[in-house]
């Protein structure tokens, strides 16, 4: 295959770089038509480095697992264009990470973090936590029903639930939840006028340092006081966390807080949001619910295919490789388009279509492999729960007006949903 035959045309290039298209839907155009016609070509819009964008199902699946040829920290795991590269890379000496998460980290220091908290995270130590989620989700759709059958969904209920449930979890106080809200909208909607931090909109660059200073001051108080006075939450493990018989960095430690903290419920809340978006559209999928409770997995499921909050992750090749006809470069930086894996004809039936009993349901909503999502046990019992509160009390749902969805190229989800809806 030539290399002017790999390349994707500019216009598609350009909308897979454009956080305007994630949220008027154009970027499921592009989708469309790269996996017809260009399913793994190589990108290269302006200011960026240019890129190989995977956009198949079985191609996404087949990098996902070869963690040692397809690295998440050589580069940034998220896209950046070149200025914005450079200026993080002066920032912090020459690394190309403003924080040093789990999703930053490749073996073997990507084992050994994860599993400072994996034992949280696994189902059989989350069983232990659902009475207390219930009361949340019942709160939850107890001020809903207050709302006298209207309301912004998102802004009213899907962001609040999620990350009531994780500050829970994270022992941060109630009265701090807000100040976690507006910094986690900051920091994933840095490229939304409506979003970001107004000091930081910078169409060029796109970058938060102030909301990650603001996020470090918050939580250097709370590490603080958790080594000092450890109690049974997720932030005195992280606090009090060994590496190798060392304590981690301070740095390590404020990545692990933020990455807890902002995933835990921005996802999750854009994923409930989804669901009830595709619910209003699709009474008959609601009236399957309410005559078979049953398929409030697959609701689960469904919302987070049909919304895939992450929807994209960027991977840099180890060594000199062939995929999916292409010879790759060592170096070489690659885009994997989930939110268009998780839409393939190849793999799903109708995937435009919104279905609560589609089965099976293979999204990768979630990742593949070892950076499969640490949080994705927490996220679909927190969503299983406010569905089994909600869905019997809903006699009726509709849209009251036109959602709008995030400006984001990497995590984005509905900003506002308007609905009407009868409860009893």
């Amino acid at each position: 295959m030539t290399e002017a035959a790999a390349r994707i045309p500019d216009e598609h290039a350009q909308t897979l770089v454009d956080p305007a298209a994630y949220a008027d839907g154009r970027i499921h155009e592009t989708y469309a038509w790269l996996r017809a016609n260009n399913a793994f070509g190589r990108a290269e819009p302006k200011g960026y480095e240019p890129f190989w964008v995977a956009t198949r199902h079985a191609d996404i699946l087949e990098i996902s697992r070869q963690n040692a040829l397809f690295l998440n920290g050589a580069k940034s795991p998220t896209i950046v264009n070149q200025e914005t590269d450079a200026r993080i890379r002066e920032m912090t000496g020459g690394s190309p990470h403003l924080l040093r998460t789990l999703i930053h980290m490749d073996a073997p220091d990507h084992h050994k973090y994860r599993a400072l908290t994996q034992a949280w995270f696994m189902p059989q130590n989350l069983r232990a936590m659902e009475e207390r989620i219930r009361g949340v989700a019942r709160a939850a759709v107890d001020q809903m029903a207050a709302t006298g059958g209207q309301c912004d969904f998102v802004r009213e209920v899907a962001l609040h639930y999620p990350l009531r449930v994780v500050m829970e979890i994270m022992g941060v106080p109630r009265e701090d939840e807000p100040r976690m809200l507006m910094l986690t909208q900051e920091l994933f909607g840095a490229a939304d006028p409506e979003l970001a931090r107004k000091e930081e909109v910078d169409p060029g660059a796109k970058l938060t340092p102030g909301v990650i200073t603001d996020f470090f001051e918050y939580f250097r108080k709370l590490s603080a006081d958790r080594r000092a006075n450890p109690t049974d939450d997720l932030s005195s493990v992280i606090a009090n966390s060994m590496i190798d018989g060392q304590p981690i960095s301070e740095f390590e430690a404020m990545s692990y807080y933020i990455i807890v903290a902002t995933a835990g419920h921005d996802t999750t809340s854009s994923s409930t949001g989804g669901a009830i978006w595709g619910l209003a559209e699709n009474p008959a999928e609601l009236a399957k619910l309410k005559a078979d409770p049953s398929l409030i997995a697959g609701l689960v499921d469904e919302s987070i295919r049909w919304t895939t909050p992450v929807k994209t992750f960027m991977r840099t090749v180890a060594e000199p490789t062939h995929l999916a006809g292409r010879n790759l470069a060592a170096q070489d930086w690659l885009m994997l388009c989930y939110a268009s894996g998780n839409r393939d004809e190849a793999v799903f039936d109708d995937p435009q279509a919104f279905r609560v009993d589609r089965k099976p349901n293979r999204h990768l909503a979630f990742g593949y492999g070892a950076h499969l999502c640490l949080g994705q046990h927490l996220a679909k019992m927190e969503m299983r729960i406010l569905w089994e509160e909600l869905i019997p009390r809903l006699e009726s749902l509709e849209l009251a007006g036109e959602p709008q969805m995030s400006q984001a190229v990497f995590v984005n989800g509905p900003k506002t949903l308007p609905i009407r809806f009868r409860m009893h």
